[in-house]
């Protein structure tokens, strides 16, 4: 059976713009998502972010399109108002970080949180891996 982790924000952008210095090792992640031996979930919420920020970036069109990749790479959970209410009462230091926490918890599949800001995870009761963390260990499992 293969490993299902959830993806953040920041590690889907490095992949998706090629941000350095962080691409190399992001792209790993999806490269292992592209081969099918790992299924990559993100949150509907990332979506939005994600566009926002690509959009200045690399304009609308190519920021439509660097979604549209993402969609095929990964599974998409919904973010609702359980998850919202989880995310506030659970008061993590950045909010948008405990909804992808609590996202990433109603599927059961997902052990792992892949993510290059581990201190704002902290709360969670995931594996909190940034993507080198992950492909090592990934690879000598």
């Amino acid at each position: 059976m293969k490993e299902s982790v959830f993806v953040d924000t920041d590690v889907i952008i490095d992949f998706l713009i090629d941000r350095e210095p962080f691409a190399q090792r992001s792209a790993e992640v999806f490269a292992l998502a592209e081969s099918e031996k790992i299924s990559v979930y993100v949150s509907s919420l990332c979506f939005g972010n994600i566009f926002y920020i690509t959009r200045k970036i690399v304009g609308f069109s190519k920021a439509m399109d660097l979604l549209q990749k993402l969609e095929s790479l990964a599974e998409i959970l919904p973010v609702g108002k359980i998850t919202i209410r989880q995310a506030l009462s659970a008061r993590f230091t950045d909010f948008e970080d405990g909804i992808q926490n609590f996202t990433a918890i109603q599927e059961s599949k997902i052990k792992t949180i892949i993510t290059r800001n581990i201190k704002d995870f902290k709360k969670s009761e995931l594996v909190i891996q940034t993507p080198e963390e992950f492909v090592l260990h990934f690879l000598n499992s």
